[in-house]
């Protein structure tokens, strides 16, 4: 079966029979008291990582073993990956990395279905600016500019909001 069947039998499924791994489409990014039009066309997303690693107590007078308790877990930054663009959400980036003014906000990435419905939402609380790339510029390669913008945060949720 190629891969154009695949997607329409996908999509021909009752709600009820897509409860497994989504085909991933676009995704839209919300953040708190930022709006407009063309907020949102990021073409990848990383950084949905979460570690816990173990801390070794050792009892005293107990010469056994140690007991291995968990710390508080690890996030890797949000990465986000567009077309280069100026909007009030490079605004608010730009006040933060230029001016040193952080307002740390609400990032909330929705994952999309063909229809442009929220099939998965993940929330990114007190989320600031740490980072801002742009891709190298060569014309002779006829490429569009990509600018990477990256973020910190204190923590992440899946939320599934519709």
């Amino acid at each position: 079966m190629e891969y154009r069947d695949c997607l329409k039998t996908f999509f021909s499924m009752k709600d009820d029979q897509q409860n497994y791994m989504p085909v991933v489409f676009y995704f839209k990014v919300l953040v708190e008291g930022i709006g407009g039009d063309h907020e949102a066309g990021f073409e990848s997303m990383s950084g949905l990582d979460i570690k816990i690693e173990t801390e070794a107590i050792q009892e005293g007078g107990g010469n056994k073993f140690q007991h291995r308790l968990p710390p508080q877990p690890k996030y890797a930054n949000l990465i986000l990956k567009r077309g280069l663009l100026g909007t009030s959400f490079m605004a608010w980036i730009n006040e933060a990395l230029q001016n040193f003014a952080f307002k740390p906000k609400m990032l909330t990435v929705m994952l999309l279905n063909e229809k442009g419905e929220p099939m998965v939402s993940w929330a990114f609380h007190n989320a600031y600016p740490v980072s801002v790339k742009v891709s190298g510029l060569t014309p002779a390669e006829n490429k569009y500019a990509i600018e990477t913008l990256e973020f910190a945060y204190s923590y992440y949720e899946r939320t599934d909001r519709k």
